[in-house]
């Protein structure tokens, strides 16, 4: 089924938000302004070991993205999070993944516990 021309705005909107957290990076940014009200550039440099190019890149993209707010205070750059349910959100995936690898761990035991082929060596 098509989407609407209503429709299609927000399903755009929400995978421009999927594509803000697309990198590994952009994770741990946003886990490090979790744990603080606001955190300085130099110290995300500091914790995520990228070079400035780098991150700052990143902080633009989550930035575009609505992910993360900035201000600037004299010579520093503070970044903090745009809402604190992106805390959340962080929280609802680290649960969703701890239990699909816990899935798949289970599924990989339960498959080595199979017995052998006869005939084949692997």
């Amino acid at each position: 089924m098509p989407l609407s021309q209503h429709q299609r705005p927000l399903y755009e909107v929400k995978a421009n938000l999927f594509k803000g957290l697309a990198h590994p990076y952009r994770i741990r940014i946003l886990e490090l302004l979790v744990d603080a009200e606001e955190v300085s550039v130099a110290a995300l440099q500091a914790d995520t070991e990228l070079e400035a190019s780098h991150l700052s890149q990143h902080l633009a993209v989550l930035r575009r993205h609505r992910l993360v707010s900035s201000e600037r205070r004299a010579s520093h750059v503070y970044y903090r999070l745009a809402d604190p349910r992106i805390g959340e959100l962080l929280a609802v995936a680290r649960a969703l993944l701890l239990t699909m690898l816990s899935e798949d761990r289970d599924r990989l035991s339960a498959a080595q516990s199979l017995p052998e082929i006869r005939g084949v060596q692997l």
